[in-house]
């Protein structure tokens, strides 16, 4: 893998946070806000665009309140 390659997995959690996202009818910017992140950097996660950390994770599911394995389902 390339180093500015994203890996399939990251994609994968990107597009569950936005279905949450979606499916909970909830605003990006509220959801960044909740999970102490700027918005811009919420949207690369969610585009796949960019590794999340734990705790971003972490932040992510608290702010969409499911429980932490919502986010790598379909893997």
């Amino acid at each position: 893998m390339r180093k500015n390659e994203v890996p399939e997995s990251v994609k994968i959690v990107g597009n569950n946070i936005r279905e949450i996202v979606k499916e909970k009818d909830l605003k990006v910017r509220h959801v960044a806000h909740d999970a102490d992140l700027d918005i811009e950097a919420l949207r690369r996660y969610m585009l796949g665009k960019q590794i999340m950390g734990i705790d971003k994770l972490i932040r992510i599911g608290k702010a969409l309140n499911v429980p932490f394995s919502e986010l790598f389902r379909n893997m």
